[in-house]
């Protein structure tokens, strides 16, 4: 049995299948992403919001086949977001149910044996699929760093079935899958996230997670007038605590100005993982106006030092992605 010292099981993903003969228009009206762009080649990220525009969860949408359309997400949102959707599916021809899948992230010594052992071949292009008869692999990589063949930031997602992932073990850490989420900026929302974040305030349209080009959908009109009027007040930023206890989402991040200040709340934490040196990786949605004068942040009484972003906050269409991947 082959054994993958570099591939985790990922407890903290799961999956929901939306499946029928009218799937796609289904989707169409809920999801961020133009649903079309789902071609069983190209797997754009996307997000279903609330009719204020907040987002009720984000993920990454595959199609498996004619009429069958994969959402992978927090597993925590599964539920939450099945119930959300069964108010609508009445209306169409769908079938919504908790996908019986097995999610496996492996890094570049993993990934070309283990595609190779399910039949796949691995795909080389940002947010692409490849398809076997029981197994997905993903590109999980930003385009720039696709088209720069940056082969330290690459990494690929498994989908198995649980039949094929008995043939396989792994003894990988997940702990390490999360720490390269939050530093490539990527941040999944939980059940306890819901309804909190307007989806620029994930930098999701950095990331080709919003199609500006489609129809609507619901709280496409909220979403649409916080980009055209640059009406986002909050950003994901990433930054690293000077203390090895993580904090908990949802902590607040305070700006210190002197000795003298008890400081000021200027945003919260969405994700963190340990990293080297007895540092936390944070990922924080923080007020882009700026201060009055530079501040000192801390986070539950230590230092948090904020660093660049990997991508770009401007926009980027995922037809554009589209494109690439063709």
């Amino acid at each position: 049995m082959p054994s993958y010292s570099h591939t985790a099981v990922l407890p903290h993903l799961a999956a929901l299948d939306i499946s029928g003969d009218d799937a796609a228009g289904f989707l169409q009206g809920q999801t961020s992403a133009q649903v079309n762009l789902a071609d069983g080649n190209l797997a754009p990220l996307t997000c279903f919001c609330t009719p204020k525009g907040r987002m009720l969860a984000n993920g990454q949408l595959i199609r498996m086949a004619e009429g069958h359309y994969r959402l992978v997400m927090h597993a925590s949102l599964v539920e939450p977001l099945m119930a959300h959707l069964k108010k609508f599916a009445p209306f169409y021809k769908v079938e919504l149910a908790a996908a019986d899948a097995v999610l496996l992230g492996a890094s570049q010594a993993d990934a070309p044996e283990l595609a190779e052992q399910l039949g796949l071949s691995l795909p080389q292009t940002a947010w692409q699929q490849s398809n076997a008869a029981d197994a997905q692999a993903l590109a999980v990589c930003y385009p720039q760093e696709s088209a720069a063949g940056d082969n330290d930031s690459w990494r690929w997602l498994f989908m198995l079935s649980a039949a094929e992932a008995e043939n396989l073990t792994w003894e990988g850490d997940a702990a390490r899958w999360q720490l390269a989420d939050v530093r490539r900026g990527l941040a999944w929302l939980d059940a306890d996230q819901q309804d909190s974040y307007l989806p620029q305030m994930l930098n999701w349209e950095a990331l080709g997670g919003i199609s500006f080009k489609k129809g609507c959908y619901t709280g496409q009109e909220v979403v649409a007038r916080a980009h055209f009027r640059g009406q986002v007040k909050k950003r994901l930023q990433l930054g690293y605590l000077q203390t090895d206890v993580a904090p908990a989402n949802g902590a607040g991040v305070i700006a210190i100005r002197d000795v003298d200040d008890d400081g000021k709340n200027i945003g919260e934490v969405v994700a963190s993982a340990p990293a080297k040196n007895g540092q936390i990786a944070v990922l924080a949605v923080l007020n882009t106006r700026p201060l009055e004068k530079e501040p000192a942040l801390a986070l539950d009484g230590a230092t948090l030092t904020l660093t660049d972003l990997p991508y770009a906050i401007e926009r980027l269409d995922p037809e554009a992605l589209a494109d690439a991947s063709d």
